[in-house]
């Protein structure tokens, strides 16, 4: 039993007395302490960014009207996409793909869940050979990877791979998956075989290159997605180790939610020419700020579980995220409200790979309702229901506290964000708040007992720091089985190639027959072999080399 629990008691004074529950406004009437934070001045945090070239703010193109046959992807890809309900573009893949199809390097800017990997998914699958189809037989590359999308985490790999294998799945492409926590053998076998699409963590990619089972010396294609998460967890060197291992010639397309300056740093490096596209719905960069309920208490380490306990009894509570700063907080956390009767599971760095799908399934599935994650944990999470947030401890800064609290609050849903800030956070916070447009006052005490706590979050009265029985209707985290994803040299892992027919692929892209040059090992040009889409830049064919550089 962890502290919060056995000293719940202890450090709760009795607030009872109206003069505790009550604080003296700026004319001197009383008024009913709250934690609610007033957020019509709000604003998102202020980013010195690049200019995009182009932007669209979700209002100028009627794209209920647009279908992806429209924008020139291929029938089989439209297929595909159709059977899964997927018929009309989000406005990031409207603005991307005539930019994309035509070969040119672009930045993608939009934030996570508005559809970038269809925006750059397609046009990486329709510059890519699978065996049996058109031009196969006469690519000296056949079955090595001709596409590589780099992710930060691993739970987006494997968002991504899905996505591109429901894609792909009228084509005979294979698509591969390589990241940490899970053994190599199973990855090895995959690329061995065979694999035109690889996705995956910087780590893993660098290890498979160093094995010499991974060689990216013909892909044509690269993809850098949620670049400033990479950059954040500092993954620069890996990437620019890995990017120097692909052909000079390549088509780069790098998204990001933010454009700091570190990224435009490494587009200018390593892209030619790249455009910038910037999509969002009107009023984006403010809206989690401003339609999230925002609610901030001081409160005692030792009193918080006994908060929590309460917060998840709220009326309408439903699927909720509570964010530790650290590993052994988010375990503790957990175990404290599994204890108590909530349907809880971990989500943190020291899991391994099979335990964290584990609990994002039973999250998604509804065993669970209650997540505790950590940031870097948490990365890649896309849960549009999630109802509450809870800051267990303080976010370091403004940009992870909206990240945090931009996991409630989606897809025109309400939300309500809580965040406990310690005696010595309160520095942190007011920096905070400042940074966001808040009203920066001074986090209201709070106990498990203030009658405040119940009235912001309409929880009942009568509740307890236990769930009851008769409440206990989820199944839990043991109900969803833990895969066995080969963390042990075991196979047990899927392939997301998928296998089917493939039609006519004699259309070049934009109608250009072009060739694209490889280096022999001599260092001189020779002619490429033929294939149905080439590249161009700028309506020019692209020469072949395979250093790293960008070039012009």
């Amino acid at each position: 039993m962890s502290n919060e629990q056995h000293g719940a008691d202890a450090v709760e004074p009795s607030h009872n007395s109206t003069d505790e529950q009550t604080i003296t406004s700026g004319t001197g009437t009383p008024a009913f302490a709250s934690g609610i934070i007033e957020t019509a001045g709000a604003h998102a945090p202020v980013l010195d960014e690049a200019t995009p070239d182009i932007t669209d703010e979700g209002d100028q193109t009627d794209l209920t009207r647009k279908t992806f046959a429209d924008f020139g992807v291929e029938p089989e890809i439209c297929e595909a996409l159709a059977a899964k309900g997927i018929t009309h573009p989000f406005p990031i893949q409207a603005l991307t793909l005539p930019v994309a199809l035509e070969g040119q390097d672009i930045i993608g800017q939009a934030k996570t869940g508005t559809g970038k990997t269809l925006g750059f998914g397609i046009p990486l699958l329709m510059d890519t050979l699978g065996p049996g189809e058109e031009g196969w037989d006469e690519d000296p590359a056949s079955g090595s990877p001709q596409g590589l999308v780099i992710l930060p985490t691993r739970e987006l790999a494997k968002q991504v791979a899905e996505e591109l294998s429901t894609a792909a799945a009228k084509r005979t492409v294979r698509i591969v998956q390589v990241y940490g926590g899970r053994a190599y053998e199973p990855q090895i076998e995959d690329l061995e075989r065979g694999a035109e699409v690889v996705v995956g963590t910087p780590g893993r990619l660098i290890d498979l290159m160093d094995r010499g089972v991974l060689d990216l010396t013909h892909v044509t294609t690269v993809v850098l997605d949620e670049a400033d998460e990479m950059l954040d967890l500092g993954f620069l060197l890996d990437v620019e180790k890995i990017l120097a291992r692909t052909r000079a010639d390549r088509h780069t397309m790098l998204f990001s939610a933010t454009m700091p300056g570190a990224v435009v740093a490494l587009a200018r490096r390593y892209m030619t020419r790249p455009t910038h596209i910037r999509a969002q719905d009107p009023g984006d960069e403010g809206m989690t700020v401003q339609t999230v309920q925002q609610v901030v208490y001081r409160t005692h380490s030792m009193n918080k579980v006994e908060v929590v306990a309460r917060i998840l009894q709220a009326e309408g509570r439903g699927r909720t995220i509570i964010f530790a700063r650290t590993k052994r907080t988010a375990a503790r956390v957990a175990d404290d409200l599994r204890a108590r009767g909530f349907a809880t599971a971990a989500l943190h760095g020291d899991l391994g790979q099979g335990a964290r799908e584990q609990a994002l399934r039973a999250f998604r599935n509804d065993k669970v309702d209650v997540l505790v994650a950590t940031d870097v944990a948490a990365r890649g999470i896309d849960v549009d229901d999630v109802t509450h947030v809870i800051n267990y401890q303080c976010p370091e800064d403004e940009k992870i506290y909206i990240h945090r609290i931009g996991r409630t609050g989606r897809a025109g849903n309400s939300g309500t964000a809580v965040t406990f800030v310690d005696w010595d956070d309160v520095p942190r916070w007011r920096i905070i708040a400042k940074a966001l447009g808040l009203p920066i006052e001074e986090p209201v005490e709070t106990y498990h007992t203030s009658e405040h706590l119940f009235s912001d979050l309409s929880i009942p009265e009568k509740v307890t720091g236990r769930l009851p029985r008769h409440k206990r209707t989820l199944e839990g985290l043991d109900a969803e089985e833990i895969e066995d994803l080969g963390e042990t040299g075991r196979r047990g892992h899927k392939q997301f190639g998928r296998q089917g027919g493939r039609a006519d692929r004699g259309r070049g892209r934009g109608g250009r027959d072009t060739k694209r040059g490889e280096r022999s090992a001599e260092g001189e040009a020779k002619p490429r072999r033929k294939r149905p889409r080439k590249r161009t830049r700028g309506g020019r064919p692209i020469g072949g080399a395979t250093d790293g550089s960008a070039g012009e």
